[in-house]
């Protein structure tokens, strides 16, 4: 699949020299990155103690506000997705729940597609009701229907996953940004910076399951959101009271795996192609779902906002 037909495709040489010098403000001169898996740090003084006590996000006081290797997590994909800040957490639905309770209150109104993560869309049916959030599902595919729910009554919040897991559906990211008043979120787990990123296309805030693709090697659990930096410190208010911080090693292994993510990303990229064009032609296939092909529903779609079709595939 080449750029010429994914016109939106970012500048891969720009993401292939952020993905190696990003995330370096602490580490320094070391070229590997620096653990620090401290939770507490010498005080000089009462009144040291009370700056740092009320100073967010401080990354040399208590690892539950802030951690030097967490820091320079958050900075990587701060820089590979085009965003001001970001925040790192303990997983992926860490972040979502984080955004979501950080950013609604009891009253508000959240929209959210129907096509998502078995998991967060648990969390949107069965949790948020419990905290008086009301939420209304609507068909992902369909963009006029998101912005009708959006504007049918006053609205905190419109959620949205594309590609959607597991069918690989996919949200209309330029119509999702020109949302006025409710904030933006996407989940873009199952494309990430490589792929796709939804910050230029105007929304507000980008989430990721970063135990999957961003890290990529099976031994991080991590999530992150990145984006407007008001956002982001609104949504960590939140997140260093409930407690769902990322740990340094896993951060600390992130961005190892942020170091080749593009290579990765691209290779996976190809070789789904492959098999999805080898997978639609078997006959013991039914269908194959990947926004690469050109029998996937959406894939002028996929053209103009993917750089590819993505690095997963669906196979019924």
């Amino acid at each position: 699949m080449t750029t010429d037909d994914h016109p939106a495709a970012p500048d891969s040489a720009t993401l292939d020299t952020a993905a190696v010098t990003a995330g370096r403000s602490i580490s320094g001169a070391s070229l590997a990155p620096v653990l620090h898996p401290a939770t507490t740090w010498v005080v000089g003084s009462v009144d040291d103690h009370r700056r740092d006590a009320r100073t967010p996000r401080s990354t040399g006081y208590y690892s539950r506000y802030g951690n030097p290797t967490v820091h320079e997590f958050e900075d990587a994909v701060a820089e590979l997705e085009g965003a001001e800040c970001a925040l790192a957490t303990a997983s992926g639905m860490a972040a979502i729940t984080a955004v979501v309770l950080g950013l609604c209150s009891a009253g508000d109104h959240v929209v959210a597609t129907r096509q998502q993560f078995s998991v967060s869309s648990s969390f949107f049916a069965a949790h948020c009701p419990r905290f008086g959030i009301d939420v209304t599902f609507v068909d992902g595919t369909d963009a006029g229907s998101i912005a009708e729910a959006a504007a049918a009554r006053p609205t905190q919040l419109v959620y949205a996953e594309t590609p959607a897991n597991p069918a690989l559906s996919l949200v209309d990211l330029a119509a999702l940004g020109s949302i006025t008043g409710p904030f933006t979120v996407v989940d873009s787990t199952f494309a990430g910076p490589v792929v796709q990123r939804p910050l230029e296309h105007g929304v507000d805030l980008v989430v990721h399951a970063a135990t999957k693709g961003l890290a990529g090697h099976n031994d991080a659990l991590l999530g992150v959101l990145a984006g407007r930096r008001d956002l982001v410190e609104a949504v960590w208010e939140w997140h260093v009271v409930a407690g769902g911080q990322a740990s340094p090693f896993d951060a600390w292994n992130g961005i190892r795996g942020l170091r080749t993510l593009p290579i990765r990303a691209r290779r996976q990229a190809e070789t789904a192609l492959h098999l999805a064009r080898l997978l639609e032609a078997h006959p013991a296939v039914a269908r194959v779902s990947y926004p690469g092909l050109d029998s996937h529903p959406q894939r002028e779609l996929a053209r103009r906002q993917m750089a590819t079709g993505g690095t997963v595939l669906a196979v019924e």
